[in-house]
């Protein structure tokens, strides 16, 4: 085998700071759009803040529709209902999501299915669905959450649920990376603590995931139109991964336990940031595979903070669940990078005995501290739920190839296992 000697490294404009979403108008007008679609949920739409950044791209000279019919945690049939509406109502020349990665991703589909032909079932991710690529360029799309956790903001990446097949998957190309992020920390001030926590846990996995991936340099040498945007832990992708673990040391907690506290909300936003420009090149492994069928086989788990009755394990909250025994398998791979993850993550925690455990302990100590769920056992799952799990993970061969040591049924069943109870 011949090593890879290239890494790559995309990422959107960004723009970064309390007041940004009031300058979007400006934006657009750069990318010459006139007629633009704001894509958002309901719940979003509540809190005033799509309309009023809608309404203040008129002094630019650009007209805003709103679309509130995102759904949180999309399903195929959700994206279907916004690409359809964005077909009915449009033309139009650039789209503006805003919310949690749910409307971004959202967007995104969108995006590409009114710029390209086909059905969003030819786009997913192989084996769920064909792979196929866009042929045509997209609009310019603007991101701008309002929750601290995706970094849809910043990726290539759109996630749903597949309702027939009871799975969650994705369209991954880079096409799909918005044209700008503007990351507003004041957007971000009404998430309830639940959504806080969730939210917090996917920008921690993001950041240990693509700093614990294979390296680039340990994949085959690809030709140049083999390139994909996961790549593999990289030189770029480390040094954003450190920084928002630091930056999730100081101010995770403090961010769940008093929403009103600025500081921390800011943090929180560019912890957000940095994970996204680090794993949306490097990618993330098994925590995020296990999350999918965690994730799209809930029974009957309502989460504080989220919609009312309406079963779900929000994304963040289901990659977190098997992610301290995860860490615990890949050990071996690099021990060196798990323990330098866990120093930066919890500078103040007295170091194990076992090196092994001090990635899982650190994580495990801040789960508790903001009350994430104990294992899988605590979203309803049980024994017998293993083999469906196993089996939805398995699909996620994208992520699980990202994985610093090689993956198989037995070990994800381990993993699954392992994680019903964690303390």
């Amino acid at each position: 085998m011949t090593s890879e000697t290239v890494f790559t490294y995309g990422a959107p404009q960004l723009k970064f700071g309390s007041g940004a979403a009031d300058e979007i108008g400006f934006d657009l007008a750069q990318f010459g759009a006139r007629r633009v679609l704001v894509v958002t949920d309901a719940g979003v739409a509540a809190t005033g803040g799509p309309r009023r950044i809608a309404d203040a791209m008129r002094a630019y000279g650009v007209e805003a529709a709103v679309f509130e019919g995102v759904r949180v945690e999309p399903t195929d049939a959700s994206m279907r209902e916004a690409v359809e509406h964005a077909r009915a109502t449009g033309p139009y020349d650039a789209y503006v999501a805003v919310g949690g990665g749910s409307s971004i991703d959202t967007a995104k589909a969108v995006n590409l299915l009114t710029t390209n032909e086909g059905d969003l079932t030819d786009y997913l991710n192989p084996p769920v669905g064909a792979g196929r690529a866009p042929e045509r360029p997209l609009l310019p799309l603007v991101a701008v959450p309002t929750t601290t956790g995706t970094g849809a903001e910043s990726t290539t990446v759109c996630v749903l649920d597949v309702l027939d097949l009871r799975v969650k998957t994705g369209i991954s190309h880079p096409r799909l990376r918005p044209a700008l992020a503007v990351v507003d920390p004041e957007l971000t001030m009404s998430q309830p603590p639940g959504v806080t926590a969730s939210a917090g846990m996917d920008i921690l996995c993001h950041a240990l995931e693509s700093y614990t991936a294979r390296p680039y340099d340990r994949y085959e040498r690809k030709r140049p139109e083999e390139r994909v945007p996961y790549c593999g832990a990289n030189p770029v992708s480390d040094m954003w991964a450190e920084k928002s673990l630091s930056l999730l040391s100081r101010s995770f907690r403090r961010a769940v336990a008093d929403g009103d506290d600025r500081d921390a909300r800011t943090d929180m936003a560019l912890a957000a940031t940095f994970a996204g420009l680090g794993f949306g090149n490097a990618g993330v492994h098994i925590p995020h595979a296990n999350a999918y069928p965690i994730a799209g086989q809930v029974k009957d788990f309502r989460p504080d903070g989220y919609p009312d009755g309406e079963a779900m394990v929000p994304h963040g909250m289901s990659v977190s669940l098997t992610a301290p025994e995860a860490f615990r398998f890949t050990f071996e791979a690099r021990p060196e990078r798990h323990v330098r993850a866990a120093e930066l993550l919890d500078p103040r925690m007295e170091r194990p005995d076992d090196p092994a455990e001090h990635l899982p302990l650190a994580v495990l100590r801040l789960m508790r501290d903001i009350g994430i769920p104990d294992g899988i056992g605590g979203v309803g799952y049980g024994e017998g739920d293993i083999p469906a799990l196993v089996e939805g993970a398995m699909k996620q061969q994208r992520l699980l190839a990202t994985s610093p040591r090689p993956v198989d049924e037995e070990a994800v069943a381990g993993i699954f296992t392992r994680s019903l109870r964690l303390w």
